[in-house]
C-alpha cells in the first residue's frame, strides 16, 4: 500500500509540476519542481480526494502546521501517516 501512495502522490506532484512522474524524486522540494503556492494547494485538493483525508494544511501559512511540504518525500510521508489514522 505505500508504494501505492508514494506512486500516486508523485502522479499528483508531477501533473502540478507539468512533469512526468519519472522526472520527480523523493528529494527534490515543490519549489525545486517549479510549483508556486497555488499549485500546492491544487496538489492538497487532489491529495485530500484521492485518499480521502483531510489534510491539515493552511495555505496561509503553509510551513506551520503538521503537514510538512519540505520535499516530496515528506509529503508522502505525512500522506501515508493520514492514510493509516484513516484506517486504525
Amino acid at each position: 500500500m505505500a508504494k501505492d501512495i508514494k506512486t500516486r502522490v508523485i502522479t499528483i506532484i508531477a501533473e502540478q509540476a507539468v512533469v512526468e512522474p519519472g522526472d520527480v524524486s523523493p528529494e527534490q522540494s515543490l519549489e525545486d519542481l517549479g510549483i508556486d503556492s497555488m499549485g500546492l494547494v491544487e496538489a492538497i485538493f487532489a491529495i485530500e480526494e484521492t485518499f480521502d483525508v483531510s489534510v491539515p494544511f493552511n495555505a496561509n501559512e503553509p510551513t506551520d502546521g503538521d503537514f510538512d511540504i519540505s520535499s516530496v518525500a515528506a509529503i508522502i510521508k505525512a500522506v501515508e501517516g493520514l492514510v493509516a489514522e484513516q484506517h486504525a
